[in-house]
């Protein structure tokens, strides 16, 4: 949570804005394995982390990828907004805007927040349990969308 104190003198806790990102190649997504030293480590995730002051969504989602993966993308499209306050895994109350996008290249390295990265087939990603957070579900939510486009985003959770 952030502490912020208002011109009023009231502080109050708020939530954190974090970006979700599914990057794609063709038919794969490219998932990261946390570092064992996060949250939820050691599990697959999609790419990305929180967006920073001064910052909209879409440049924090491209600036995390980047530093996440080494990838430029492109075609960013928001899937869903997740407001959860009991978001499973979460240590904080992360508001998630989850997007999906295409991977360009790759004109850099990993930074150290990943043990590794691989790309999946859609049709044959880890189990659910090998997931942090809720990111199976996102990407649940994603190949549903993929099979039958429907409206975007999706605000909440989806009774699909």
């Amino acid at each position: 949570m952030i502490t912020c104190k208002f011109e009023s003198g009231h502080e109050a806790a708020l939530r954190h804005a974090v970006t979700d990102n599914i990057v794609l190649r063709g038919d794969e997504v490219l998932l990261v394995k946390r570092s064992q030293r996060l949250l939820e480590g050691g599990k697959w995730a999609l790419v990305g982390g929180f967006v920073e002051r001064d910052e909209t969504l879409p440049e924090g989602a491209i600036r995390e990828i980047l530093e996440e993966t080494g990838y430029r993308v492109r075609d960013l499209t928001l899937l869903r907004i997740i407001d959860r306050p009991d978001r499973p895994g979460e240590d904080r109350q992360n508001i998630s805007f989850v997007h999906f996008c295409n991977a360009v290249e790759k004109v850099g390295a990993a930074d150290d927040e990943s043990d590794e990265q691989r790309w999946f087939s859609l049709a044959a990603l880890p189990s659910a349990s090998e997931f942090a957070f809720d990111h199976f579900e996102s990407l649940e939510l994603f190949r549903a969308y993929r099979r039958e486009p429907f409206g975007l985003p999706i605000y909440g959770n989806p009774a699909r």
